[in-house]
């Protein structure tokens, strides 16, 4: 799967429901699914809870809650329209160990 742009932001200081937001885009409807299935799928294979999980259907927004991390998977088009980035400015961001450019994240 790839998806473009991931942010990884320590919210913890600053919103008491969860620690971080994982914020990644997906260039269309089929891709931010089949990314939120395989987000899914390997967490699950490490023992860890399935989400609660918001947008799927739609694949606009989807929002997977797995209490102290949720995972944002935007449209292209959805992530500049809610600017969860601007509005999460100060916000530390943590660095993300990622492959290569053009390898899939």
């Amino acid at each position: 799967m790839k998806g473009t742009d991931p942010v990884l932001l320590d919210v913890s200081k600053k919103l008491g429901l969860t620690d971080y937001f994982l914020i990644v885009s997906a260039a269309n409807r089929r891709l931010a699914q089949a990314m939120a299935r395989e987000v899914e799928g390997r967490l699950k294979a490490e023992g860890v809870a399935p989400p609660r999980m918001e947008g799927l259907e739609v694949g606009w927004w989807v929002l997977m809650d797995y209490g102290d991390l949720v995972v944002h998977i935007f449209r292209e088009e959805a992530r500049s329209y809610y600017d969860l980035d601007h509005l999460w400015a100060d916000a530390p961001r943590v660095e993300l160990e990622l492959p290569p450019k053009g390898e899939a994240v």
